[in-house]
């Protein structure tokens, strides 16, 4: 039976016509998918003595994310997929904007788009992540803009595994994960002789609960990004990652992990601050392997869900099925 929403996309696709979807441009298509909770949704800035991080929700379900070094008041973009936002908050503080840190840039193919209509989570490919760059380095001369991957707009100066670059007194680490795209980049930040946590902003590869889709790579990519590179942060680092995911993600987690107390309490939790129009994020890096079955591939409840034994298999098993989880309404 078909509900609401299929309908609705039902009419919204017979408006445009076979054809006619195909030419759509961004805006045309936005229009015919693009729901508005983001407008409800709230910002919230998170402070520390050495570095403020404000989060700014955008389009569906993203969030880009302004970061400030204190002591000089330079300040980066995370993914601005809304440049006008991003401006609007760089006045608010009181800071100037000198970085553009892009995680990753989305391509996608025919399937995937389709995959995206078929679950009304349409998102406007073009602006995904990346593809505010061009427009914010015209609005806001002399940006320097990172990335890992040459399709990236507006890049500058193309990143590698390690490479390391400053905004103001912040060091910035750049980590490569790829998986969801080729080119992904994880952002690790620290202040030198801080006892602060330090952030990492995890585009589509870790998610409060979750991980990014396996678009360009492989559970072997993906294991090596959570586990090995990400796993191995210090355990307070605070996790921004690029979409509010997280009550979907703790609904599969609690599928794979029924008995897990740490799945329950953060469902419970999350449920309460989404209802608030509350961000879920940050997380933290020792949280996410107490209830991300991504993370916790290793432990034997995880590996027996998916009837496997090898930490590898067990994430490339666990992930297709995440992939075709129907999402319970409780």
């Amino acid at each position: 039976m078909l509900g609401g929403g299929w309908r609705s996309l039902g009419t919204a696709l017979a408006a445009l016509g076979a054809g006619a979807l195909l030419r759509a441009g961004p805006a045309q298509l936005r229009a015919a998918f693009l729901h508005t909770e983001h407008e409800q949704r709230r910002s919230k800035t998170v402070t520390q003595a050495d570095m403020k991080v404000e989060l700014l929700p955008a389009l569906t379900d993203n969030y880009m994310y302004l970061l400030i070094d204190e002591e000089t008041k330079e300040a980066a973009i995370v993914d601005p997929v809304q440049p006008q936002k991003v401006l609007d908050a760089v006045k608010k503080h009181g800071v100037k904007l000198t970085t553009v840190l892009t995680t990753h840039h989305h391509c996608m193919s025919c399937n995937q788009f389709v995959f995206i209509l078929t679950r009304m989570r349409f998102c406007d490919i073009s602006r995904d992540h990346a593809g505010g760059n061009e427009k914010l380095v015209k609005m806001e001369t002399g940006l320097r803009v990172y990335g890992g991957d040459s399709r990236v707009g507006a890049l500058t100066q193309k990143v590698s595994h390690l490479t390391s670059l400053k905004v103001g007194s912040l060091n910035v680490k750049c980590l490569c994960t790829p998986c969801h795209t080729s080119g992904h980049i994880c952002y690790y930040v620290t202040k030198p002789n801080s006892s602060e946590p330090p952030a990492v902003f995890t585009g589509d590869t870790l998610f409060v609960a979750g991980c990014g889709k396996f678009f360009e790579g492989t559970p072997e990519e993906m294991y090596r990004a959570l586990i090995e590179i990400l796993g191995s942060l210090d355990p307070e680092t605070r996790v921004y990652c690029g979409h509010e995911y997280t009550i979907n993600n703790l609904k599969f987690a609690r599928h794979v992990e029924p008995n897990n107390v740490s799945i329950q309490e953060k469902l419970a939790w999350a449920k309460a601050k989404y209802d608030s129009g509350e961000p879920t994020i940050p997380s933290t890096i020792a949280e996410e392997f107490t209830y991300n079955p991504f993370m916790r591939v290793r432990e034997k409840t995880v590996q027996e869900h998916a009837g496997e034994t090898d930490p590898i298999r067990t994430m490339g098993a666990i992930r297709k099925e995440k992939d075709n989880f129907r999402v319970p309404k409780d």
